[in-house]
């Protein structure tokens, strides 16, 4: 702990006063604060023999005789900033490993057991919301799967009726040969530098898909899968641009100013943007939500927070927000721009959620995902997302001081917060009316003959 903060932390117990020296996990923003800090002084490390997330680490090396060299740099970090490891919990000289829900081993990456065999305990799904959490499962399966969108189509169109979820034939059929797939999941290999690695693209009518692989002893062995869901849009070119494209394929030799011309036509189409940070500060919470249509129009929102919240909480209520936004505009694929390191990644499944408030957040994030035909969300610095950032800026702020040019929500309670059912009971009362309605109805006349006349 900073010095000057230590007294700010101050508690009492029956012995008598005492305060942090160390920053405990049980305070507010401690996670985001130490992922930064780790980020900093591990800078050097990451990527070439460390890798980091908030309190798991794991030093790598390439071949054993290294990793003594680089054990020393890490623990010379370690003394240099008087950071200590808990023994019980550190593990020397091992070739495999679990790491962010990841079996990790010097021959690649392999799925986690325990996802394969939620998945192969599976009952087939029946309501809306189980087909939900079978296509949140198979997202975190998707770098292991060879074409998992032509091999998921199913379970997508069940999706687009809604409530009235049908389960065919088709979506069974796909269910049970997935669970097969998976019981043979295969590992995802690790490149050498310097060999030579292959791609093989697969086009469907509904999707297009690649894998990148390496080839051992005549053996090629996958390294990463992709699969994207083709749009509609996507399958419909436009009469002149398929003539001109004819012409250029028919007279001209293959060239790169020909490539280029492709490319630049494929960047004219425009998609739906979500630009969303999340600010907590000392004067306030807010969230900035920026949300660009094809047309070129931008929509511009601000939340207030009437409730306290983290910084990866406001992140969260900045994404969902605009999911919402995205929603009631009739967008149907969307790419979405966050600086939260820890929000993005949740969202892909390469972090794990851990708090019970950030389970649920993700929980709902993933659900109003899965509204959308196609999404994709990416993390940026934070210089590139001044627009988001700007407006949750100003939400954190009061309320008086906001400018009236920007539309401005405010938020009572958390978004995972469920409201409750309340039944209201009308009893019966006697009024003015009662003896009138007696009398038009029954004909039956009141005791008092006062009231009669």
């Amino acid at each position: 702990m900073h010095k000057p903060d230590e007294e700010k932390t101050a508690f009492t117990i029956d012995q008598g006063l005492y305060c942090y020296t160390v920053m405990p996990f049980g305070l507010k923003k401690a996670g985001v604060t130490y992922q930064r800090l780790v980020n900093k002084i591990f800078a050097r490390q990451i990527g070439r023999n460390m890798e980091v997330y908030v309190d798991d680490m794991l030093t790598k090396s390439i071949t054993a005789d290294k990793h003594i060299n680089d054990l020393r740099e890490t623990f010379d970090v370690l003394v240099r900033y008087r950071m200590k490891l808990n023994p019980a919990k550190c593990v020397f000289d091992i070739s495999s490993g679990r790491f962010l829900g990841y079996q990790v081993h010097q021959r690649g990456i392999e799925v986690n057991p325990e996802k394969i065999q939620a998945l192969a305990k599976m009952v087939s799904p029946r309501t809306l919301k189980d087909v939900q959490r079978l296509t949140g499962c198979l997202a975190s399966l998707s770098r292991f799967i060879a074409k998992s969108t032509d091999r998921c189509l199913p379970f997508f169109k069940a999706l687009k009726k809604g409530k009235g979820v049908e389960w065919n034939e088709d979506c069974e059929r796909a269910f049970q040969a997935l669970k097969d797939y998976l019981g043979q999941a295969p590992l995802l290999s690790k490149p050498e530098t310097g060999e030579t690695l292959y791609m093989y693209l697969s086009v469907s009518e509904a999707a297009t898909s690649s894998v990148l692989v390496r080839q051992e002893e005549g053996v090629q062995k996958p390294i990463y899968y992709t699969s994207k869901t083709l749009l509609p849009t996507e399958t419909r070119t436009t009469i002149k641009a398929q003539a001109v494209a004819d012409f250029v394929a028919e007279f001209t030799e293959p060239s790169i100013e020909v490539a280029r011309m492709m490319v630049e036509q494929n960047k004219k189409v425009f998609k739906w943007q979500l630009r969303v940070d999340g600010s907590s500060n000392t004067h306030g919470n807010g969230a900035g939500v920026m949300v660009s249509t094809p047309e070129g129009d931008s929509v511009e929102c601000a939340l207030h927070f009437d409730f306290k919240a983290t910084n990866n909480q406001a992140e969260y209520e900045a994404l969902i927000a605009g999911l919402k936004v995205c929603t009631v505009l009739g967008a149907d694929e969307v790419e979405i721009f966050s600086d939260s390191q820890v929000v993005v990644n949740q969202v892909l499944d390469e972090y794990q959620a851990r708090d019970e408030s950030m389970i649920a957040y993700l929980e709902l994030a993933k659900e109003l995902l899965e509204r959308f035909k196609e999404y994709k969300i990416v993390q940026v610095p934070r210089e590139e997302n001044e627009q988001a950032n700007t407006l949750a800026t100003l939400a954190s702020a009061t309320i008086n001081i906001w400018p009236r040019t920007i539309s401005m929500i405010c938020l009572l309670q958390p978004s995972i917060v469920k409201l409750k059912e309340v039944g209201v009971v009308f009893g019966k009362r006697d009024s003015w009316i009662t003896p009138i309605k007696e009398y038009l109805v029954n004909d039956v006349l009141p005791s008092d003959p006062l009231e009669v006349k």
